[in-house]
């Protein structure tokens, strides 16, 4: 049976650890000094090297050669996953009074520590304080913020940092050439990529392709993706061409073809991410989007998540292009409601004065008022028509029809605001299906592409009497009477 990689490689020598030479050195110059702690904490994201460097130190304080498959009786090593209560501490503490076998320090390794009870840590903390001369504890955790202060204030704590992609791709090349693996160097960086920081985690999916590997083309990016569920390198980077370009259209259709591969949404927002992540520095304008992306695998719709966030990017550094008008109409219901608003001058002013001055009227229309919600407004190639979008969803999206006639809307620039009367409407109209065709609809009949935002409920009644009387009776429907 073969050994798996990530143990076959792992370090010897605390010389032999990568990535973390900033706790090696010291830990290196403490041992010749002859300088042992009674307690160490090695903390940091998992599969960096805490354990084999917490094996690796029980051995050198020791003077013990070093070997994974050999056992020694004065080196213990602990779960606290699964010996985390108050009895298994108490064990503990009645065994670390027993003098070492052989060896100078009986030296006990405590993995995952933060997993212990409360009532653990009380049993722990004395003899952590002041243990026997002969004992030396090594606590290593993924989760130091779980750790109570009093443990970690009786420790020398290390923090082991995420190893960086170069580091990790060195140290996959070395691995490939002695195992005579065949792999491209654009399949080390993914492979040290999708790794995330971690060697062991790294190693184990290198371990994992060799056995899909090509016999002649070997280890490729192309097979990694194929493997893993990833998008190929080419669609991320049409994507954020999409952004950049304001292509709405063309981000939904990217999204529905990598939803059609298979491919996570939630896996295409970490790509994303990180190639965003990489390349911020020279695309600052893109930091929002960043951070937005952030947000999908917390959503209950990651593909819509992705699609909204991406959308919303790619508005949010476009030129404008509508140009809001303002009704002959509304502009004279202002200016009355305005003049209804101002202070009545007095008596003998009117007789004076009758007409309102030019300057006296500027002042009056400067005071501001509530201004209704406009449904149409002007674009460039004219006034969005409402209906001509209807009949066009009628014609070539019959299911989006169904949903759509039966709402209504606001525009206010490039916000379009769709009532969709219920929740049920609201869900089919947020669907990835349905919000597709409704761009590439709004983009044929207005030539725009608006910010859409989507509302459970009726639109507000204009008639604020009307409203009142619905509010009353728990809900209604405004309806326009004209004369025959």
């Amino acid at each position: 049976m073969s050994r798996a990689l990530y143990r076959k490689y792992r370090s010897k020598s605390l010389a032999d650890v990568v990535g973390q030479d900033h706790i090696t050195t010291i830990l290196t110059r403490a041992l010749k000094a002859g300088r042992v702690a009674h307690a160490y904490l090695f903390t940091g994201p998992r599969g960096v090297g805490k354990t084999s460097v917490a094996r690796i130190l029980a051995h050198e304080i020791n003077q013990l050669p070093y070997d994974e498959e050999s056992q020694h009786l004065d080196i213990i090593e602990i779960d606290a996953a699964s010996n985390n209560g108050v009895d298994d501490v108490r064990d503990l503490r009645e065994k670390v009074q027993i003098a070492p076998v052989s060896a100078s320090k009986k030296i006990y390794i405590i993995d995952e520590v933060h997993m212990l009870s409360k009532a653990a840590f009380n049993a722990l903390l004395k003899t952590l304080e002041e243990p026997p001369e002969h004992v030396v504890f090594i606590l290593a955790t993924t989760d130091v913020d779980k750790l109570p202060a009093t443990i970690i204030s009786r420790t020398q704590r290390y923090g082991f940092r995420a190893i960086k992609p170069s580091d990790a791709v060195e140290h996959l090349r070395h691995i490939a050439t002695q195992e005579n693996i065949t792999i491209s160097d654009d399949a080390l960086a993914l492979i040290a990529e999708r790794g995330d920081g971690s060697f062991r985690d790294s190693i184990s999916l290198l371990d994992q392709l060799t056995g899909l590997s090509d016999d002649k083309e070997g280890i490729t990016a192309s097979l990694i993706e194929e493997s893993l569920g990833l998008a190929p390198a080419a669609i991320i980077d049409t994507l954020l061409q999409a952004v950049t370009s304001h292509d709405i259209s063309g981000i939904a259709s990217q999204l529905t073809k990598t939803e059609a591969d298979g491919i996570s949404p939630i896996v295409l927002a970490q790509q994303l991410t990180q190639t965003l992540r990489q390349s911020v520095a020279e695309k600052p304008e893109l930091l929002p989007l960043l951070d937005a992306l952030l947000d999908v695998p917390k959503s209950t719709q990651p593909a819509i998540k992705l699609l909204s966030v991406l959308g919303n990017a790619s508005l949010q550094s476009k030129p404008k292009h509508v140009a809001l008008a303002t009704p002959v109409l509304e502009v004279s219901a202002t200016i009355e409601e305005l003049t209804k608003q101002a202070v009545e001058p007095l008596p003998e002013e009117k007789a004076v004065n009758p007409t309102p001055s030019p300057v006296q009227i500027e002042k009056e229309v400067q005071v501001p008022a509530k201004k209704a919600a406009p449904k149409t407004t002007q674009v460039d190639d004219g006034p969005f028509d409402w209906a001509k979008l209807i009949e066009h969803t009628r014609e070539h999206y019959v299911a989006l029809y169904s949903v759509l006639s039966k709402c209504d809307y606001t525009l206010e620039g490039e916000d379009l605001t769709i009532f969709a009367v219920n929740a049920f409407y609201k869900k089919k109209l947020d669907d990835q299906k349905y919000l597709t065709h409704l761009y590439e609809s709004i983009s044929t009949v207005a030539g725009f592409q608006p910010v859409i935002h989507t509302v459970p409920t009726r639109a507000p009644m204009k008639n604020s009497q009307a409203a009142a009387i619905a509010d009353i009776m728990g809900g209604g429907i405004e309806v326009s009477l004209e004369a025959a």
